[in-house]
């Protein structure tokens, strides 16, 4: 298939780069003072915004929390199945497709998730976990404003992903696909209700770690990293009580 073909050479030329500018294994530590500065930034956002309307999340009814995460779990699958198709992993491959299209037939676009109860539970998959089965370790590690933690390889990765995924596809760059389409805002709510949903989910953890950590910055760095290696290796750890760490 072409749409498959395409999807190859972008990890070629991806690996290629990320080969080339002599990427370590080992995850080092890149302008660690501006990344501090951002991570203080970011603290000050979540603060202000995303704690707030986290509180606000748990209050709803029990049944809506669960729709809306199911719903958004249900799209980010999306993205897993070309990663799966290019990891070789053909049995997770027929979990994301499986799940995705029952959830969104009889799961009323993934509200109820069916798939979960007949055994279907698909891996998160992203293009950063695709690199590191590769073998592409992940660079160095720094902050973003907003999105938070990331390193060399998942920064890459997450803009590739926005080319391999299929949700992506039809609305940021407004492509019709079997069908559907969409817009830019649609991803945005969409990635926006899944940081809040997650911050939601975890906010007696994030609580614990800001009281207890000596360094907030530092633990928050050992988590991002051990999550997605985690993520790599498919490990189990990976369903640990921090739910599912995604960029």
């Amino acid at each position: 298939m072409q749409i498959i073909k395409n999807y190859r050479h972008i990890f070629l030329a991806l690996t290629l780069i990320l080969f080339t500018t002599n990427i370590a294994k080992s995850t080092e530590e890149c302008f660690e003072g501006t990344s501090r500065a951002i991570f203080k930034f970011n603290m000050a956002l979540d603060d202000i915004v995303f704690e707030p309307l986290a509180k606000g999340y748990n209050k709803l009814p029990s049944p809506i929390k669960a729709g809306t995460s199911n719903f958004t779990s249900n799209i980010g699958t999306l993205l897993s199945i070309p990663n799966n198709v290019l990891q070789g992993n053909f049995t997770q491959l027929g979990h994301s497709i499986g799940s995705f299209a029952l959830n969104t037939t009889v799961g009323v676009f993934g509200i109820l998730n069916p798939a979960e109860k007949i055994g279907l539970k698909p891996n998160k998959e992203d293009v950063g976990q695709t690199l590191g089965s590769y073998g592409v370790g992940p660079g160095c590690y720094f902050v973003l404003p907003v999105l938070g933690s990331t390193t060399v390889r998942d920064t890459f990765g997450m803009l590739a992903d926005t080319f391999v995924d299929p949700f992506a596809h039809v609305t940021i760059r407004e492509k019709e696909l079997l069908g559907s389409s969409g817009n830019s805002l649609d991803f945005y709510s969409i990635k926006a209700t899944t940081a809040v949903d997650f911050r939601a989910d975890n906010d007696k953890n994030f609580e614990s770690l800001e009281k207890n950590s000596i360094d907030l910055y530092s633990s928050i760095k050992s988590i991002y990293i051990q999550d997605r290696e985690n993520k790599i290796k498919n490990s189990i750890k990976d369903e640990d009580d921090w739910g599912n760490l995604n960029n």
